[in-house]
């Protein structure tokens, strides 16, 4: 088990309390202790999987959703396949029903293939779940997701919404880096990933430090902590964060939000076209861009623009909706 170089703040919730108002400003993990401990599910689960998978189905749909299943070989780690052309895992279709029907099939004596389910939206694959297993976002836009499977382990990987991941039936491990790790963290491709972000490519069961020798102070930062059903973690936007799923049937139920409008597009989406328009001009136009980039999106204050007219500033000024569909716009002509 990782060792926790970092402290981590925790709050023990004793019954059906509100979420913290304040939480979504806080910019460093929180464990929430007990936060949901008191839903049904987590109750079906602490007396056994079996009674969690069949109050799932309960809310069932038999709709197909996509799974992720990789052979005993690959001992839960979902990753690259060994040349990088592609990945240890198949993609599939199947109904929740059929997946729990494989799961709990399974022997436990022998290797055992790893199935994973993730980011399945509650509210259309099991519609009425969140009427009595469900936090209180007040006004936030948020999504809530289903994740579930049996042994596992998630390479570190960063989200751009906050995160509240709330294991409900088994246990995780979350091990944590503060954004500003991620050149110790040997980052993989952009556009070859295993679920659209991307993710480290250090083995955090076996680091080989001889190829990966800044991960070490990587780990020297981290923060590790293990969920038991009932617990909660917050995850600030940006923090990457590596998952452990080290039950044989485990399901976590995790809420999104972001802190912008969803209107205002993805930063990756951004990240992407930069790669493609500035990172190969020659060093001394880079480095214009680079104040260009600073001084209008980076360090650009509202009384940069005082000599424009108000009615003049466009996109200088704050964005709303209406903007942004017309920079889309503009764009896709560009494009």
């Amino acid at each position: 088990m990782m060792t926790s170089h970092k402290a981590i703040q925790e709050i023990v919730f004793e019954s059906d309390s509100a979420l913290p108002e304040w939480l979504s400003g806080v910019s460093q993990p929180i464990v929430l202790r007990g936060l949901v401990r008191h839903w049904p599910i987590v109750q079906a689960g602490l007396s056994s999987s079996r009674a969690a998978a069949d109050y799932l189905l309960g809310f069932d749909q038999n709709l197909p959703l996509t799974v992720y299943q990789a052979a005993a070989e690959a001992d839960g780690r979902i990753f690259y396949n060994d040349d990088m052309t592609g990945f240890n895992f198949d993609r599939t279709r199947q109904t929740l029903s059929k997946v729990l029907e494989a799961l709990f099939a399974l022997d436990a004596s022998q290797p055992m293939p790893s199935y994973y389910v993730g980011s399945t939206l509650i509210d259309r694959w099991l519609p009425g779940f969140r009427q009595h297993n469900d936090l209180s976002m007040g006004k936030t836009e948020h999504l809530m997701s289903l994740w579930l499977g049996n042994r596992s382990r998630i390479a570190a990987h960063y989200d751009f919404p906050c995160n509240i991941a709330c294991s409900v039936v088994g246990r995780r491990r979350f091990t944590l880096f503060a954004p500003d790790q991620a050149d110790n963290l040997y980052i993989g491709p952009l556009d070859l990933t295993p679920s659209g972000q991307p993710i480290s490519l250090v083995d955090a069961a076996q680091p080989d430090f001889g190829r990966f020798p800044k991960y070490r102070a990587a780990l020297e930062s981290s923060i590790s902590v293990e969920l038991e059903p009932g617990d909660a973690l917050y995850i600030p936007s940006m923090w990457w964060h590596q998952v452990e799923s080290l039950a044989s049937f485990n399901v976590l139920i995790n809420y999104w939000w972001r802190t912008t409008p969803a209107y205002m597009g993805s930063p990756l989406n951004a990240l992407q076209l930069a790669v493609l328009s500035l990172r190969d001009l020659p060093p001394e136009q880079r480095t214009i861009w680079r104040d260009i980039f600073d001084r209008y999106v980076f360090e650009q204050g509202d009384e940069d623009w005082q000599h424009i007219p108000e009615h003049a500033r466009g996109v200088l000024k704050e964005i709303d909706e209406a903007t942004a569909n017309n920079i889309r716009a503009q764009l896709r002509r560009l494009l």
